[in-house]
């Protein structure tokens, strides 16, 4: 199981704005959201798996955008094959947990099998695709690439959309309207 401490160590070496380093330190949030989860209860609850959700949507679908088409090239479209279908399935899953009541027994169990998931995720991540990102790319196109995260992430999602997920036109396509939707409902709601 991955630690967000390591996470923000191997992040801190490397430059800001470095996408390694971005992506690390958002490993790093999700794993500390998912210990919040996991540890609150009623309404802070609620408002902890909202963000983790919020956050997981954003960076799954900025790393679909901005990450994959570089991984294709320096670790090799099965790679970044495996890696969409995992995102694309835990869209399925996030989508199933954010319809479920975060009181009902059922969200727990669902919750640690998610999070096993999304651990094994990341951590497939940081060794066959972040590894090799360091050292196919210089430290300038990774600063552009961070630059690119951030800005897929402005516009991304903050919901799963599981149609789209893993599959890059369609998230190019319909990934900007739907964060605009997604944002206006979060305002609405009052979710992250």
């Amino acid at each position: 199981m991955g630690d967000a401490t390591e996470d923000r160590a191997k992040a801190q070496a490397l430059p800001e704005g470095d996408v390694i380093r971005v992506l690390l330190e958002q490993h790093a949030q999700i794993r500390d959201l998912f210990a919040q989860v996991k540890s609150a209860t009623g309404e802070e609850k609620k408002k902890s798996f909202d963000a983790l959700r919020a956050l997981l949507a954003v960076h799954e679908t900025a790393e679909e955008l901005v990450l994959r088409p570089v991984t294709e090239k320096v670790a090799g479209e099965s790679v970044a094959a495996a890696r969409n279908q995992e995102e694309k399935e835990a869209n399925k899953v996030l989508a199933e947990l954010e319809k479920m009541s975060v009181d009902d027994p059922a969200f727990a169990a669902q919750l640690a099998s998610f999070e096993q998931s999304v651990d094994e995720h990341a951590e497939a991540e940081e060794n066959e695709e972040f590894a090799k990102v360091l050292a196919e790319c210089d430290e300038q196109d990774r600063q552009k690439m961070g630059s690119k995260i951030k800005a897929a992430e402005a516009m991304a999602p903050t919901h799963p959309h599981p149609s789209v997920a893993g599959n890059r036109p369609a998230q190019m396509l319909t990934g900007p309207f739907a964060g605009m939707v997604d944002r206006v409902r979060d305002a609405i709601t009052g979710a992250h």
